[in-house]
Protein backbone atom coordinates (compact mmCIF):
# COMPACT_ATOMS: atom_id res chain seq x y z
CA UNK A 1 0.00 0.00 0.00
CA UNK A 2 0.96 3.70 -0.44
CA UNK A 3 1.21 6.65 1.73
CA UNK A 4 0.16 10.16 0.35
CA UNK A 5 1.44 12.17 2.66
CA UNK A 6 0.17 15.46 1.80
CA UNK A 7 -3.13 16.56 0.12
CA UNK A 8 -5.35 19.11 0.03
CA UNK A 9 -8.76 17.45 -0.12
CA UNK A 10 -10.58 19.96 1.56
CA UNK A 11 -10.21 22.27 -1.18
CA UNK A 12 -13.66 22.92 -3.47
CA UNK A 13 -11.67 22.11 -6.44
CA UNK A 14 -12.46 18.31 -4.94
CA UNK A 15 -16.31 19.35 -3.71
CA UNK A 16 -18.14 17.65 -6.57
CA UNK A 17 -16.30 14.01 -6.98
CA UNK A 18 -14.01 13.81 -3.62
CA UNK A 19 -16.10 10.45 -2.87
CA UNK A 20 -15.02 9.36 -6.14
CA UNK A 21 -11.81 10.59 -5.57
CA UNK A 22 -10.94 8.82 -2.51
CA UNK A 23 -12.24 5.93 -4.18
CA UNK A 24 -9.76 5.76 -7.13
CA UNK A 25 -7.36 6.67 -4.59
CA UNK A 26 -8.13 3.03 -2.21
CA UNK A 27 -8.25 1.16 -6.11
CA UNK A 28 -4.76 2.89 -6.86
CA UNK A 29 -3.44 0.93 -3.61
CA UNK A 30 -3.42 4.67 -1.82
CA UNK A 31 -4.92 3.62 1.59
CA UNK A 32 -3.69 6.60 3.78
CA UNK A 33 -3.50 10.07 2.80
CA UNK A 34 -2.32 13.20 4.90
CA UNK A 35 -3.84 16.84 4.61
CA UNK A 36 -1.98 19.85 5.39
CA UNK A 37 -3.40 22.98 6.92
CA UNK A 38 -3.06 26.26 5.16
CA UNK A 39 -5.27 28.43 7.39
CA UNK A 40 -7.89 28.28 10.61
CA UNK A 41 -10.81 27.13 8.72
CA UNK A 42 -8.51 24.43 6.58
CA UNK A 43 -7.75 22.82 9.98
CA UNK A 44 -11.52 21.96 10.40
CA UNK A 45 -12.43 20.92 7.03
CA UNK A 46 -9.74 18.67 7.53
CA UNK A 47 -10.74 17.25 10.47
CA UNK A 48 -13.76 17.20 9.60
CA UNK A 49 -12.95 14.66 6.59
CA UNK A 50 -10.70 12.63 8.83
CA UNK A 51 -13.97 12.12 10.77
CA UNK A 52 -15.66 10.65 7.68
CA UNK A 53 -13.15 8.65 6.87
CA UNK A 54 -11.03 5.89 8.58
CA UNK A 55 -7.92 6.19 6.11
CA UNK A 56 -7.63 10.43 6.22
CA UNK A 57 -5.63 12.76 8.62
CA UNK A 58 -5.00 15.92 9.32
CA UNK A 59 -2.22 18.76 10.44
CA UNK A 60 -2.64 21.93 12.11
CA UNK A 61 -1.22 25.36 10.67
CA UNK A 62 -0.66 28.40 8.72
CA UNK A 63 0.82 28.24 5.77
CA UNK A 64 3.60 30.73 5.09
CA UNK A 65 1.60 32.78 2.75
CA UNK A 66 -1.23 33.19 5.23
CA UNK A 67 1.12 34.72 8.03
CA UNK A 68 0.53 38.01 6.11
CA UNK A 69 -2.55 38.73 8.06
CA UNK A 70 -2.00 36.23 11.06
CA UNK A 71 -3.13 37.32 14.60
CA UNK A 72 -1.87 35.41 17.46
CA UNK A 73 -5.24 34.39 17.97
CA UNK A 74 -5.14 32.52 14.43
CA UNK A 75 -1.61 30.93 16.11
CA UNK A 76 -3.55 30.25 19.39
CA UNK A 77 -6.24 28.16 17.65
CA UNK A 78 -3.67 25.98 15.53
CA UNK A 79 -2.10 25.18 18.42
CA UNK A 80 -5.72 24.24 19.96
CA UNK A 81 -5.67 21.75 17.74
CA UNK A 82 -2.54 20.07 18.31
CA UNK A 83 -4.31 17.16 21.14
CA UNK A 84 -6.77 16.49 18.40
CA UNK A 85 -6.26 12.53 17.68
CA UNK A 86 -6.96 12.61 13.78
CA UNK A 87 -3.72 15.90 13.85
CA UNK A 88 -0.84 13.98 13.18
CA UNK A 89 1.47 16.83 12.51
CA UNK A 90 2.34 20.56 13.10
CA UNK A 91 1.84 21.44 8.80
CA UNK A 92 2.15 23.26 6.63
CA UNK A 93 4.58 26.02 7.52
CA UNK A 94 7.88 26.89 6.80
CA UNK A 95 9.00 29.83 4.16
CA UNK A 96 7.47 31.10 0.71
CA UNK A 97 9.66 33.94 -0.72
CA UNK A 98 8.42 33.22 -4.23
CA UNK A 99 5.47 35.72 -4.14
CA UNK A 100 5.53 38.65 -1.79
CA UNK A 101 8.97 39.35 0.27
CA UNK A 102 7.55 42.53 1.83
CA UNK A 103 6.59 40.64 4.93
CA UNK A 104 9.67 37.89 5.59
CA UNK A 105 10.30 38.92 9.25
CA UNK A 106 6.58 38.18 9.64
CA UNK A 107 7.13 35.02 7.73
CA UNK A 108 9.88 33.72 10.21
CA UNK A 109 8.48 34.57 13.31
CA UNK A 110 5.71 32.42 12.68
CA UNK A 111 7.76 29.86 11.36
CA UNK A 112 9.80 29.77 14.61
CA UNK A 113 6.26 29.83 16.56
CA UNK A 114 5.25 26.75 14.34
CA UNK A 115 8.65 24.69 15.01
CA UNK A 116 8.77 25.31 18.68
CA UNK A 117 4.81 23.92 18.96
CA UNK A 118 5.65 21.02 17.00
CA UNK A 119 8.59 20.23 19.29
CA UNK A 120 6.14 21.41 22.98
CA UNK A 121 3.28 18.87 20.91
CA UNK A 122 6.03 16.33 20.39
CA UNK A 123 4.60 16.39 16.63
CA UNK A 124 6.92 16.03 13.55
CA UNK A 125 6.94 19.77 11.55
CA UNK A 126 5.77 19.51 7.89
CA UNK A 127 7.75 22.50 5.80
CA UNK A 128 6.84 24.39 3.03
CA UNK A 129 10.09 26.05 1.20
CA UNK A 130 9.73 28.02 -1.93
CA UNK A 131 12.65 29.61 -2.86
CA UNK A 132 13.96 29.97 0.80
CA UNK A 133 15.94 26.88 1.25
CA UNK A 134 18.97 28.73 3.33
CA UNK A 135 16.76 30.30 5.56
CA UNK A 136 14.52 27.28 6.39
CA UNK A 137 17.81 24.87 7.19
CA UNK A 138 19.88 27.59 9.42
CA UNK A 139 16.39 28.43 11.24
CA UNK A 140 15.72 25.01 11.70
CA UNK A 141 19.88 24.52 13.09
CA UNK A 142 19.85 27.51 15.00
CA UNK A 143 16.13 26.07 16.96
CA UNK A 144 17.61 22.33 16.93
CA UNK A 145 20.63 23.84 19.21
CA UNK A 146 17.79 25.79 21.25
CA UNK A 147 15.90 23.25 22.22
CA UNK A 148 16.30 21.38 25.41
CA UNK A 149 14.28 18.01 23.66
CA UNK A 150 16.25 18.23 20.45
CA UNK A 151 14.98 14.44 20.02
CA UNK A 152 11.78 16.38 19.28
CA UNK A 153 12.57 17.73 16.15
CA UNK A 154 11.59 16.11 13.02
CA UNK A 155 9.34 15.92 10.27
CA UNK A 156 9.21 16.58 6.32
CA UNK A 157 10.61 18.84 3.43
CA UNK A 158 7.50 19.06 1.56
CA UNK A 159 7.88 19.15 -2.58
CA UNK A 160 11.51 18.73 -2.23
CA UNK A 161 13.70 19.76 -4.99
CA UNK A 162 16.90 20.39 -3.47
CA UNK A 163 20.40 18.85 -3.86
CA UNK A 164 21.47 16.36 -2.24
CA UNK A 165 23.55 18.03 0.44
CA UNK A 166 20.35 19.69 1.55
CA UNK A 167 18.78 16.48 2.33
CA UNK A 168 22.07 15.43 4.45
CA UNK A 169 21.51 18.46 6.29
CA UNK A 170 17.80 17.97 6.78
CA UNK A 171 18.21 13.97 7.76
CA UNK A 172 20.88 15.83 10.58
CA UNK A 173 17.55 17.24 11.98
CA UNK A 174 15.47 14.40 11.98
CA UNK A 175 13.79 15.22 8.57
CA UNK A 176 12.47 12.99 5.50
CA UNK A 177 11.79 14.35 1.86
CA UNK A 178 8.87 14.48 0.49
CA UNK A 179 8.72 13.75 -3.76
CA UNK A 180 6.17 14.23 -5.68
CA UNK A 181 4.97 15.19 -9.09
CA UNK A 182 7.95 17.30 -10.07
CA UNK A 183 9.98 14.02 -9.75
CA UNK A 184 8.30 13.12 -12.89
CA UNK A 185 8.53 15.84 -15.16
CA UNK A 186 11.34 16.57 -17.97
CA UNK A 187 12.54 19.52 -17.27
CA UNK A 188 13.61 18.81 -13.76
CA UNK A 189 16.64 18.28 -11.92
CA UNK A 190 14.95 16.10 -9.39
CA UNK A 191 15.73 12.85 -10.50
CA UNK A 192 19.33 13.52 -10.41
CA UNK A 193 19.19 14.82 -7.01
CA UNK A 194 16.54 12.11 -5.46
CA UNK A 195 19.17 9.64 -6.53
CA UNK A 196 21.45 10.24 -4.05
CA UNK A 197 19.07 10.02 -1.11
CA UNK A 198 18.52 7.39 0.51
CA UNK A 199 15.14 5.71 0.06
CA UNK A 200 14.65 5.35 4.07
CA UNK A 201 14.78 9.15 4.03
CA UNK A 202 12.25 9.96 1.67
CA UNK A 203 8.15 10.31 1.72
CA UNK A 204 6.04 10.32 -1.62
CA UNK A 205 3.43 12.80 -1.86
CA UNK A 206 0.50 14.65 -4.46
CA UNK A 207 -0.09 18.17 -3.17
CA UNK A 208 -3.12 17.55 -4.59
CA UNK A 209 -4.76 19.10 -6.43
CA UNK A 210 -1.59 20.77 -7.50
CA UNK A 211 1.58 19.96 -9.32
CA UNK A 212 0.04 16.37 -11.03
CA UNK A 213 3.15 13.97 -12.29
CA UNK A 214 3.60 12.51 -15.85
CA UNK A 215 1.07 11.84 -17.32
CA UNK A 216 -1.29 13.95 -16.15
CA UNK A 217 0.76 17.01 -15.64
CA UNK A 218 -1.39 19.82 -16.18
CA UNK A 219 -4.47 18.30 -14.46
CA UNK A 220 -5.94 18.38 -11.45
CA UNK A 221 -3.86 16.53 -9.39
CA UNK A 222 -5.37 13.71 -7.20
CA UNK A 223 -4.03 10.97 -4.28
CA UNK A 224 -4.48 7.99 -6.87
CA UNK A 225 -1.84 9.84 -8.97
CA UNK A 226 1.14 9.25 -6.03
CA UNK A 227 1.70 5.40 -7.64
CA UNK A 228 3.35 8.06 -10.76
CA UNK A 229 5.63 9.20 -8.13
CA UNK A 230 6.63 6.13 -6.87
CA UNK A 231 6.60 4.09 -10.46
CA UNK A 232 9.51 7.25 -11.46
CA UNK A 233 11.21 6.82 -7.96
CA UNK A 234 12.28 3.31 -8.67
CA UNK A 235 12.85 3.82 -12.01
CA UNK A 236 15.71 6.18 -10.48
CA UNK A 237 16.89 4.16 -7.40
CA UNK A 238 16.53 0.56 -9.69
CA UNK A 239 14.73 -1.32 -7.57
CA UNK A 240 11.21 -2.67 -8.05
CA UNK A 241 7.84 -0.65 -7.67
CA UNK A 242 6.99 -2.82 -4.67
CA UNK A 243 10.23 -2.26 -2.60
CA UNK A 244 9.35 1.58 -2.53
CA UNK A 245 5.73 1.75 -1.79
CA UNK A 246 6.55 -0.50 1.16
CA UNK A 247 9.72 1.81 2.18
CA UNK A 248 7.86 5.14 1.47
CA UNK A 249 5.20 3.61 3.73
CA UNK A 250 7.21 2.56 6.59
CA UNK A 251 8.80 6.16 6.53
CA UNK A 252 5.52 7.43 6.19
CA UNK A 253 3.76 5.13 9.34
CA UNK A 254 7.63 6.79 11.42
CA UNK A 255 7.06 10.32 10.68
CA UNK A 256 3.65 10.31 11.42
CA UNK A 257 3.00 7.66 13.99
CA UNK A 258 -0.07 6.40 12.00
CA UNK A 259 -1.53 2.82 11.46
CA UNK A 260 -1.78 2.75 7.67
CA UNK A 261 -4.44 0.64 7.74
CA UNK A 262 -7.32 3.00 9.56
Amino acid sequence: MIVDTHAHLYLDRFDEDRDTVLRRARGAEVDTIVMPAIDVPSIRQAVDLCEAHDDLYAMTALHPSETKDATDEDFEAVAEWCSHPRVVAVGESGLDYYWDRSFDDKQKAFFRRHIRLAIESDLPLVIHNREATDDILAILEEEHVRTDVPERMRGILHCYVDPPAVAERARNLGFFVGVGGILTFSNSDVDQYVKEVPLEQIVVETDSPYLAPEPNRGDRNEPAYVRHVVERLAEVKGVPFQEVAEITTQNAKIIYEIDCNG
